[in-house]
């Protein structure tokens, strides 16, 4: 199985592809991907943006997708950015995408912490590595 974790945050998107299972898996190409879309985007840009994110899963063979579950209320809640391409990828994708709550990850992080062994070591690749293993089955 092929997962992809994609980090929203604002009009960026960080993605990490892992292989195999929460047991035994890889990173996917030796890479990881970031796909960003300008500030007040017209159509041309969201078909560039959808391109390139379609190129991406195609080429990697990619079976499902994890997104984090913007906030949508309160202190932290996602801004419009994060909302413009949630919603792109919602509708774009031509595999399942699932919304992912963070204390969806922290709860998988206390029970599998050491199978996470090819987390990479910054913050926003370490967040959509963590996406990417709550696709893995």
């Amino acid at each position: 199985m092929v997962s992809m974790g994609v980090l929203l945050k604002g009009s960026v998107a960080r993605l990490v592809t892992l292989s195999g299972t929460r047991e035994g898996h890889v990173l996917v190409g030796e890479r990881q991907h970031k796909l960003e879309l300008p500030h007040n985007p017209t159509q041309a840009d969201v078909e560039v943006f959808v391109r390139a994110f379609k190129a991406c899963c195609s080429d990697l063979g990619v079976d499902v997708v994890s997104i984090n579950k913007r906030a949508t209320s309160g202190q932290g809640a996602g801004g419009p950015a994060t909302f413009l391409t949630e919603g792109i990828l919602l509708a774009t994708s031509a595999c399942p995408v699932a919304a992912v709550h963070s204390a969806t990850i922290r709860a998988t992080d206390r029970r599998f912490a050491g199978l996470k062994c090819v987390r990479p070591a910054t913050n926003e690749l370490g967040i959509a590595y963590d996406l990417a293993f709550e696709g893995l089955k």
